[in-house]
């Protein structure tokens, strides 16, 4: 079943005098459960896409639809309901809250989302226990490892139960062992719990994990592939 689909999709960006097209005529259908890697070199319009398919930015024509609702039809506020409660993102740079517990940043979307106390703290210790952070949910994120902010990161956009996970080079700032060691976790998610994972990256160890490898070049998808 198709969860995400882009159609016809362009975006320019303008830098002073000049455009930038980020995007062109780019359309992709996700299904529920994949685990898909977009690679392609920096400025290829990787995380742009990514963006776009979680209603952070709009498409300046074409249309995409997540769970078939297109974007173009819904107001802000409808969108930024799905925002909350429909996709998770992990970004490159974790965008923890420093002066809350690994925990409280767990618990904050649940907080936005007006789940009750109780049930928050819960599942944020059960969620955090599930990506090997067992014990640590009062250590704020400079008490953290690297790897253990994007563990945080990742717990936070899964304890929601979104239908959908975008992460922005999840790896980008961790070393192979704790990358490889983020990876089989989001991967044993995606198995055990069918959640969706969008991937932007240009590190290789994401694509050989990935079920589906999509490269964009300039702006365009030049292959689309299930391994």
């Amino acid at each position: 079943m198709t969860i995400v689909e882009c159609r016809n999709v362009n975006k320019t960006y303008h830098q002073g005098q000049v455009q930038v097209h980020a995007l062109k005529d780019v359309s992709l259908s996700i299904n529920r459960g994949d685990f898909v890697a977009v690679a392609g070199p920096s400025g290829s319009g990787k995380t742009t896409l990514l963006n776009l398919i979680g209603g952070l930015d709009s498409v300046d024509s074409g249309s995409i639809a997540l769970d078939g609702n297109f974007f173009e039809q819904m107001s802000q506020s409808q969108l930024a309901d799905m925002r909350l409660h429909k996709v998770g993102f992990v970004f490159q740079a974790y965008n923890l809250i420093p002066v809350l517990s690994a925990a409280e940043n767990v618990e904050f979307v649940m907080l936005l989302q007006g789940i009750p106390a109780k049930e928050r703290r819960s599942r944020a210790r059960v969620i955090l226990d599930d990506v090997g952070l067992a014990g640590k949910y009062s250590r704020r994120p400079a008490e953290l490892s690297g790897g253990q902010q994007q563990r945080v990161a990742v717990a936070r956009a899964l304890v929601s139960k979104p239908s959908i996970v975008l992460a922005d080079e999840p790896t980008a700032n961790l070393d192979s062992t704790t990358g490889e060691g983020l990876l089989t976790m989001m991967q044993q998610m995606n198995r055990e719990k069918e959640v969706t994972f969008i991937f932007s990256t240009h590190d290789k160890m994401v694509m050989d994990y990935a079920g589906r490898l999509v490269l964009i070049r300039d702006g365009g998808i030049v292959e689309d592939r299930v391994k």
